[in-house]
């Protein structure tokens, strides 16, 4: 990939910089099934429900998109509800608690073709980095892989919900990040794995959006707006 005139790279984190997305998806797999034998629901949740409804998206959102597949609706509750109550909320927060488990035990590594391309960024074309993430998980999670310091702009669930910014598909998180950058969108590339944040990344006019396969398929990536579809961010390192 050419890095001449491009201004700013926005990464998505789970899923491009880190594995956490593995980590994401058995954590919505045990709350969603418990959830659903709990009702009597015959049909499970599935991978491809996690890549249909839930990735990348904010967490009530993912919530509430896969309850509307399957037919339920629940009360929306409130930020601080219990996670053990049955609300949009409650469930969101029943899934975090999962995830922030797994995390504290195990820990987390970035994918080596990341730093990779981090590394090529910082040394040799000035391009500005962000990271752009649904989670509110996000700023752990960096310090976890050892990442933090690598990015002066985060815009992740946090920032998005203090700022009242909707988040993707639709594309005012990734326009945020630029514009704390100084980059124009047009001169800035966006990097996802995610259906909904190339989506994003389409609808924001951002000048190139790259799309990551880390198991949605290429064919998908492509149809929800990527220009071009690597497998690892190596790939776009120069040589």
């Amino acid at each position: 990939m050419d890095w001449s005139g491009v201004e700013a790279a926005l990464f998505d984190l789970d899923g491009v910089l880190t594995p956490t997305a593995e980590v994401h998806m058995r954590a919505w797999s045990v709350m969603f099934n418990g959830f659903l034998r709990g009702r009597g629901v015959e049909e499970p949740y599935t991978d491809a429900d996690y890549f249909a409804h839930v990735d990348g998206k904010p967490r009530y959102d993912g919530v509430r998109d896969f309850l509307a597949s399957r037919g339920l609706t629940l009360p929306e509750g409130d930020p601080s509800d219990d996670p053990q109550r049955e609300t949009v909320c409650g469930l969101g927060n029943r899934k975090n608690d999962a995830f922030a488990q797994v995390l504290a035990a195990d820990g987390v590594q970035p994918y080596p073709g990341s730093v990779a391309l981090l590394d090529h960024l910082a040394a040799a074309t000035g391009v500005r980095i962000a990271v752009v993430s649904s989670s509110r998980n996000a700023v752990p999670v960096l310090e976890a892989a050892g990442l933090r310091t690598r990015f002066d702009v985060v815009v992740d669930g946090v920032v998005a919900a203090r700022d009242q910014l909707p988040g993707k598909p639709r594309p005012d998180t990734f326009v945020r990040a630029a514009e704390l950058l100084g980059a124009q969108v047009a001169a800035s590339v966006v990097l996802e794995d995610a259906l909904s944040g190339v989506a994003a990344g389409r609808a924001g006019g951002f000048g190139h959006v790259v799309g990551v396969d880390r198991g949605v398929g290429a064919e998908a990536l492509t149809r929800a707006g990527a220009d071009v579809v690597v497998r690892d961010l190596a790939e776009l390192v120069p040589g």
